[in-house]
This record gives C-alpha cells, sequence and structure tokens, in this order.
C-alpha cells in the first residue's frame, strides 16, 4: 500500500525550554503537516499523555503523527505511524505485527540499509547522518552531499522507488544542495526547535524545500 510522505519531517525532541506538545504546537501552527514525537526518556503514562495531547494538536491541524520507536504503544493513542531507529530491525515483522494502514519508516546509514529497507517494506528512509548532530549522538560515518548523491544515483539505478529524507544536523543552508542530490525530503529538528524563532525556522526549511 503505497502512503502519502510529506518531503519535510519535523521532529520533536527533548529540550529545556519546550516541551513536545509545544513543539508540535508551534510547528503545526506554522503549517507542519508530519510531526515525528521522539521521546526516549519517559516511562509509557507519560508518552501516552504527550502522544494523546499531540495526537489532538495534529488532528486539529490536519499533520501526520509518527511516534520514534514504542511500537507496543500501537492502539493505545490516534498514531498514524512509527519511526524505528534500529537499523537491524526486521520490517516484514513490523509489518506483520503493525498491520498495512500504518506508515513505517526506518533508519539507514548505507546504500544497502536503504535497499533493504525497500525490500521489507517499508514506507520510507531517514538516511544519515548528513553532518555532526547533537540530536542523535553516534559514531556512524557522516554522509555529506556526495553521500547522498551517489546513494540516490545507485537506487535510480536499481530502480527502488522509497522516499529517502536526509537527517543529521542539516541548517536551513543545507536544504538546496541537498534536494539536488534527488532525496525525497528533509527530517529536521535542532535547526527548528533550537532556533530563536522556531516558527521563523520551520518556514525557513519549508520554503526552501516545497
Amino acid at each position: 500500500m503505497k502512503k502519502f510522505i510529506e518531503k519535510l519531517h519535523f521532529i520533536t525532541h527533548d529540550i529545556e525550554h519546550l516541551s513536545h506538545l509545544e513543539q508540535a504546537q508551534i510547528a503545526c501552527t506554522a503549517g507542519a503537516k508530519w510531526i515525528q514525537y521522539r521521546c526516549l526518556t519517559k516511562n509509557d503514562n507519560e508518552l501516552l499523555a504527550d502522544i494523546n495531547a499531540i495526537a489532538e494538536i495534529c488532528d486539529d491541524w490536519g499533520a501526520t503523527l509518527i511516534v520514534t520507536d514504542h511500537v507496543h504503544l500501537n492502539g493505545m493513542a490516534d498514531i498514524q505511524g512509527f519511526h524505528i531507529e534500529d537499523m537491524a530491525a526486521d520490517f516484514v515483522k513490523l509489518r506483520q505485527q503493525l498491520g498495512e494502514a500504518l506508515t513505517i519508516g526506518g533508519s539507514a546509514n548505507t546504500v544497502e540499509g536503504l535497499i533493504r529497507l525497500a525490500a521489507e517494506g517499508a514506507d520510507y528512509a531517514g538516511f544519515g547522518p548528513f553532518y555532526t548532530t547533537l540530536t542523535k549522538p553516534n559514531d556512524l560515518p557522516l554522509l555529506g552531499i556526495e553521500g547522498y548523491r551517489k546513494a540516490m544515483g545507485l537506487l535510480k539505478e536499481k530502480v527502488i522507488d522509497l522516499p529517502v529524507l536526509a537527517v543529521g544536523g542539516i541548517t536551513a543552508n543545507d536544504i538546496d544542495p541537498l534536494m539536488n542530490t534527488g532525496i525525497f525530503g528533509i527530517a529536521a529538528s535542532a535547526a527548528i526547535n533550537r532556533a530563536d524563532d522556531m516558527r521563523e525556522a520551520y518556514l525557513s526549511f519549508y520554503d526552501r524545500i516545497m
């Protein structure tokens, strides 16, 4: 089942000055149509309180709500899909578990990872990191512009139709060269939610991508 995937994914994060709910509210009022709730620090009751409140905001503004991991919460809130960060996750089993209606995205750092996600039925892929990021610290190789260009070229050669979103340390100034590599879109967090004016930062990303 082919899913609609937005070109700009806004990812909430644990930050000092804005709650996940506030981040989602500001993003949606700026026009966001895709909110990825990423919280790995709360218990299930706290997660569900957040998710239910953000789901109401997304419903009001017509935005898709994706939850990072926490697939055990499926059916407990109005969640439209899940993004799985484990690059070794079995997406065939995840699809069987979650069903065809939900959107399921995965993370990859290599072309081989993208090919596997496509073969196992992922609806989209977050591909990165583009650059050093404090949002999701890791020791994975940085892809840079050339890494995306090569990967998109290989997917095109193999006729693999998978929406690929660049992620990891992306700023508004990176968007034009990244989109020119052939990627589908951008996933962003810190460059937006840590900006002095989060609404303007979101709009700056949106205008360049759309």
